[in-house]
């Protein structure tokens, strides 16, 4: 990395992680030589998106008062970090300034951040610098932060599934990801996907036709009401996606007693698993010793109807490959970068849009940094779905 390096920090030192998703903006606070948060805090209003991409002044907006109350709050509490000489904390944010309100590292996970990301990483370095005193700060697509939060900093693989559905692998010398292209063109075995099939599956019940489920054709009655009036309640609607979403856990609920439901959620595990196995390191001692996959997201809240045929399938592709559920989630991921980077120990790969790094000094110009190339596509668009439909 080129520029000036900035002062280490001590491991009472604070570190902020941020995840900005569709559903908000959630912060987490820590200490850099500490496992966990201190206290986390949620904004209810998402970060808005325009034509000139994520809205870096919105999402400052709503960061720093949350910030400012985190550090506040942990001041009372009665320690304060030693990672900046006295008087030298950040101003004209509300903040005192002591060292203690001084965040030394502060990563932020963001929904569009490899295509939308550009004024977030053209405006938040200085004004994080200038507002919390920030030296070190990453801002990653939230695929990468989900799997810093599942997998940590080992190689590996991880599947964010919810409303969409993406598939993230690294030997940490580059980046693969597979599928996250959205409920027209991909996402398949995402929640968007088993919801649609289930209401096709629905309909083709409705029609008297061949594959119907008249056991989700009930559902979908119970749900959005007579089966004709579905495609004008649908069709309009700018957030298809998490309408068509909504319907997967009357998929789930069906599956154990409706062979056409259980066949959905079947096929759904199938492409979840294709895709994990393209992301999974191919060569090497990590590929030798077995790809760890893991599972994060709400998707696979549905248990072993759909996580079985993953890791059947995933057997059949990968066999050395190792299925876990993901211990953490995006926020946790965030908070760990920021930790990594408080400890200038970032082993994950770095590039300029799913995880770019820059330091500031007093308010400096950013640095670069080398980056690497995704593989499996151009690293554009990485929304991970919706935490939680997700």
């Amino acid at each position: 990395m080129t520029g000036t390096r900035p002062p280490a920090v001590t491991p009472d030192a604070y570190v902020l992680g941020v995840d900005s998703g569709g559903s908000g903006l959630r912060v987490a606070l820590g200490r850099a030589g500490s496992d966990g948060p201190l206290s986390t805090a949620v904004c209810a209003e998402p970060v808005r998106t325009g034509a000139g991409g994520i809205d870096a002044a919105h999402l400052l907006e709503q960061l720093l008062p949350v910030a400012a109350e985190l550090l506040e709050r942990a001041a009372a509490d009665g320690s304060r970090p030693g990672n900046g000489p006295a008087g030298s904390g950040p101003t004209g944010s509300g903040l005192t300034g002591d060292s203690s309100a001084q965040v030394a590292a502060l990563a932020v996970g963001a929904a569009g951040m490899a295509t939308l990301g550009g004024r977030l990483r053209a405006e938040l370095p200085g004004a994080l610098a200038a507002a919390l005193g920030v030296r070190r700060l990453a801002l990653a697509a939230d695929a990468v932060t989900a799997y810093a939060g599942a997998v940590g900093q080992r190689p590996g693989a991880v599947v964010a599934g919810g409303t969409g559905m993406i598939a993230l692998g690294t030997d940490l010398i580059e980046w693969r990801r597979a599928d996250g292209w959205g409920h027209l063109l991909g996402d398949n075995g995402s929640g968007a996907w088993i919801g649609r099939a289930g209401l096709e599956a629905a309909m083709r019940a409705h029609d008297g036709r061949r594959g119907g489920s008249p056991a989700l054709l009930d559902r979908l009655r119970a749900v959005f009401g007579p089966a004709e009036e579905l495609p004008g309640l649908l069709y309009p609607r700018s957030d298809r996606p998490a309408v068509l979403a909504s319907f997967a856990p009357e998929v789930a609920a069906c599956a154990g007693a409706d062979a056409i439901a259980a066949d959905i959620l079947r096929r759904a595990g199938v492409h979840i698993a294709e895709a994990a196995a393209a992301v999974c390191p191919k060569e090497g001692a990590e590929a030798d010793r077995g790809c760890e996959v893991a599972l994060t997201g709400g998707l696979f809240r549905m248990g072993e109807p759909l996580i079985g045929p993953v890791r059947e399938e995933l057997a059949r592709l990968v066999p050395q490959a190792r299925l876990t559920t993901g211990t953490g989630e995006p926020l946790t991921g965030a908070l760990r970068i920021a930790r990594a980077l408080a400890a200038d120990d970032l082993r994950l790969p770095h590039h300029p849009t799913m995880l770019s790094v820059q330091n500031t000094q007093n308010g400096s110009a950013p640095s670069g940094r080398a980056t690497t190339t995704v593989r499996n596509g151009e690293p554009g668009s990485d929304d991970v779905p919706a935490h939680g439909a997700p």
